[in-house]
């Protein structure tokens, strides 16, 4: 019993609205400064699915804009971090989670909301998929020379008289 007590004493506060801005304001690591807008995002993602649900439409599509904006300045700061993220991963690892928790979290909320009120849902919805694959590209880029086991491509050399054969 005494564990339970001082685990829920040493648990942290959630943070607000107006302390993760000071944080944001304050920090000075692109990384941890990302990590703090999506915290932030998350907050955002709460009001916008409480506005929608208690029919304010308007105040709802006010806040996800605010949620978007979060999201693209995330992005833009780990973009202009320098990291590669490939090598690098921590804080775009995040934001690639959080867009997709918050795609999702927004195709739900569509379904329950009235067709004519869906538009602004369904446009930052596909602004986090897109900006999402973004991210998943910088994670994982592409690389030709490479097959999917890490291993080399075999190179082909076209042999005179016969057909293309990979030498190895």
């Amino acid at each position: 019993m005494l564990g339970i007590i001082t685990a829920a004493w040493c648990a942290p506060a959630p943070q607000t609205e107006a302390q993760l801005h000071q944080r944001i304001q304050a920090q000075q690591n692109p990384v941890k400064k990302a990590k703090d807008e999506i915290k932030l995002s998350r907050l955002k993602l709460a009001e916008v699915e409480d506005a929608y649900s208690k029919g304010k439409t308007e105040q709802g599509a006010k806040l996800l804009g605010a949620l978007v904006g979060e999201m693209k300045g995330s992005w833009k700061l780990l973009q202009n971090s320098g990291r590669i993220a490939s090598k690098q991963p921590d804080g775009f690892r995040e934001l690639e989670i959080a867009l997709r928790e918050h795609a999702r979290a927004l195709q739900d909320l569509e379904r329950r909301v009235s067709y004519f009120d869906r538009a602004p849902l369904t446009n930052a919805a596909q602004e986090f998929e897109q900006m999402r694959s973004e991210v998943l590209q910088e994670l994982f880029p592409d690389d030709k020379t490479r097959n999917h086991k890490g291993a080399s491509a075999p190179q082909t050399v076209p042999n005179p008289g016969s057909s293309s054969a990979p030498v190895q």
